[in-house]
């Protein structure tokens, strides 16, 4: 069976949803992270090098990244559950979706939290990181004009990845400028899986 290892208010909660959306049975071991620090708990080292949440077993497979995971997860189990392009043109840009979550997207929201804590000291690289965000999520409230998804009129595993960008987004209220990605974060939110996934991952306060 799928083993999820998953950790609080974390990237992991995307990939409870996505096996949720393939129906897949799974377990889930939970972790969770230190209140006054925020990190990951020391267990999760234990479970992979690196320490940090999402990681997938499946059998002999192991996986701590979460574009490999949803690409993993789609291609093995999705039998037509989730579009996952064939034709190369289309899979190329399906694909771009997955790396640019966690490549690009996620950078200046990361950088923005991360400087924060730094208090006046951050003050001169917000302008940079205030810029670096606008243009991201620009982007992609460019790209889902029109759209319901972000391959179209089907869901599929870039929907899942890019899903925790606008959860972020949104945590931080820089959604209001971009109504595209706001509508579309709604959108996903509702779908049955999105919430049996909230309901077993536990609390998860990004976004709302």
């Amino acid at each position: 069976m799928i083993k999820i290892h998953h950790l609080n208010e974390s990237r992991s909660q995307r990939i409870l949803w996505l096996v949720e959306e393939l129906g897949l049975p799974y377990e889930i071991v939970s972790y969770s992270r230190n209140a006054t620090t925020r990190l990951a708990p020391p267990e999760l080292e234990t479970i992979h090098p690196l320490g940090k949440s999402p990681v997938l077993e499946d059998g002999a497979v192991k996986l701590a990244e979460s574009g490999a995971i949803v690409e993993y997860l789609c291609d093995t189990y999705g039998q037509g559950k989730l579009v996952v392009p064939a034709e190369p043109a289309e899979r190329a840009a399906y694909q771009e979706w997955l790396h640019y979550a966690e490549g690009s997207a996620m950078l200046p929201l990361m950088l923005g939290m991360y400087v924060a804590r730094l208090g006046e000291a951050g003050a001169p690289l917000h302008p940079r990181i205030e810029s670096e965000t606008k243009n991201h999520l620009s982007y992609v409230n460019d790209a889902l004009g029109g759209r319901m998804y972000l391959l179209g009129e089907g869901f599929s595993g870039a929907d899942v990845m890019m899903s925790f960008v606008a959860e972020v987004a949104r945590a931080f209220g820089k959604l209001k400028d971009y109504p595209n990605l706001d509508a579309w974060l709604d959108r996903v939110h509702a779908r049955p899986a999105w919430k049996a996934a909230l309901d077993k991952g536990g609390a998860y306060a990004l976004g709302r």
